[in-house]
Order: structure tokens, then sequence, then C-alpha cells
């Protein structure tokens, strides 16, 4: 299943110092940027150069749900900044697009993604909040590669959240590099 040259299987992090590439010395890492454009852009990157069979995020993430922390599985992904309610679409909604809610037919959370750092409830209630899964998920998805998703919370998406989360960017890294194993078993 996994290919130590990393041609198989690409995990994409937002940021390097979320996950050091030598945390995991067998895989191929890969950066995005913070944001759903520079996700989407490096996935479409990533997928056209190495035709992954499996792409892997991994990132820090702001819960919603009091009860989670830890590492996290996603398994369905909004879009929490698209506003087209004037239009007469639901909030999350991309006008015209077939496309609204994102999912790979696994049990766990939903993360609704957005181009901003959430330090507040946002008017998409999901589980977690981040700004890159579900560009990633939806570009997976129309290029037919698969796709898994680990979130680690960093922080409780409130008034504190931007300070917990420089406190507790790095604390996930030993969990995910210890479930990726556990995956390649």
């Amino acid at each position: 299943m996994i290919d130590a040259t990393g041609n198989e299987i690409i995990i994409l992090v937002a940021l390097e110092e979320e996950f050091p590439r030598n945390t995991l010395k067998n895989f191929h890492i890969e950066y995005t940027g913070v944001g759903k454009i520079n996700a989407t852009f490096k996935t479409l990157e990533i997928i056209n150069e190495f035709s992954p069979k499996l792409i892997i995020n991994y990132g820090t993430a702001g819960s919603l749900n009091n009860n989670l922390n830890g590492l996290c599985e996603v398994s369905e992904f909004l879009q929490r900044d698209m506003d087209a309610t004037s239009l007469g679409f639901q909030y999350g909604e991309t006008p015209f697009d077939k496309i609204s809610t994102i999912t790979f037919g696994r049990s766990g959370y939903i993360c609704g993604s957005g181009d901003n750092f959430v330090t507040g409830i946002p008017k998409l209630q999901t589980d977690l909040v981040d700004m890159e899964a579900y560009a990633i998920a939806k570009v997976c998805l129309l290029k037919k590669v698969n796709f898994l998703c680990f979130k680690y919370i960093s922080d409780k998406a409130d008034e504190n959240a931007a300070d917990n989360w420089k406190k507790n960017v790095q604390l996930g890294k030993i969990e995910f590099k210890n479930q990726i194993e556990f995956l390649s078993l």
C-alpha cells in the first residue's frame, strides 16, 4: 500500500510547522500553504505530477464541539464561508454547483473550511473548522483520488484560538505519525 518513494501516497499539510518532513521519513510530504486557493493549486499540482492513489491531509483545526480533542478523522467536508443566501441558496452551498457536501464514505467528523481563522461561532455548524480540507477533498473527488483527512484539535475556535493555536500547533505530529504508521501495516 505505501510506496517508500511516496508515489502512491502523498501527505498534504498546510505548514511545515504543523508536521516537519523528518517526522515521517519514508513518506512523500508536501506543503500547500494556508487557505483554500493555495490548497487547491497544490493538490492539483501534486495529482498532475505524481498521480497518487491516496492523498492524506493532516493539519490543525479548531473544535466547535467541546468533547473533541486530540487527533480526529474527518469524513465530511463543507465550505463554511460560502454565502449566497441572497440568491436563495443555503449558507455553505456554492451556487450552481452540484457538489456542496463532500464525503468519501468513511465515518468521522464534519469539517467546515474557510479562508478565515475562526475565533467565534461560525454561521455553518460543523464539528471542526480549518482552512484547507474542503478544497483538497473537492479536488480529490473531482480527480478521483482517494482521500483521508486527520485534524489535530489545536484550539476551541474561540477568543483564545490564536494564542492556543500558537501553543499547540506542533502537538499533534506524534499522534498523526502513529496513525499513519498504523494504517501502513
